[in-house]
């Protein structure tokens, strides 16, 4: 694994918030914009247990994320595309995600609003979703420049 390419991996998964998570049921497919925070290359995120997306994960944990912000001029676009797995947590890998979120959002700057999420935290499940194939974007190299980042190492 370049070094150089995992750190840049790093950097824009700390620069950015909101991953968009593709699932498919048969032939239909789904898409949804989720907050996550990473450890490595793991994106934790956490959903509602009826929404689309959960139940889709459910009969099929093979997925894609992409993490770009809302760029206005193609030259300046970075970003992931990714394809891989997504598992529900459980017990320590659970309360692991959980650190790992509370890190990127911390409850405590929402102020007022902080017990009201802190309650419906108490309901949702929570899922890591761990790349196969990483592909780091980036227009400023050329259009549709992307570097593949070996997940597997």
């Amino acid at each position: 694994m370049s070094a150089a390419l995992y750190e840049r991996v790093q950097q824009v998964l700390r620069e950015h918030h909101v991953m968009t998570l593709a699932t498919r049921d048969g032939d239909a497919v789904w898409a949804a914009a989720l907050f996550y925070a990473h450890d490595g290359l793991d994106l934790h995120f956490l959903s509602k247990p009826g929404s689309r997306h959960a139940s889709e994960l459910a009969r099929e944990p093979r997925s894609a994320v992409t993490i770009q912000r809302d760029y206005d001029d193609w030259p300046r676009i970075v970003g992931i595309q990714a394809e891989g797995l997504v598992v529900q947590l459980q017990d320590d890998e659970l309360a692991h995600a959980r650190e790992v979120y509370r890190r990127k959002f911390p409850l405590d700057r929402l102020g007022a609003a902080s017990a009201a999420i802190a309650e419906a935290l108490t309901r949702v499940q929570w899922y890591r979703f761990r790349p196969r194939r990483l592909f780091l974007i980036d227009n400023s190299l050329g259009f549709g420049h992307r570097d593949e980042l070996d997940c597997e190492r």
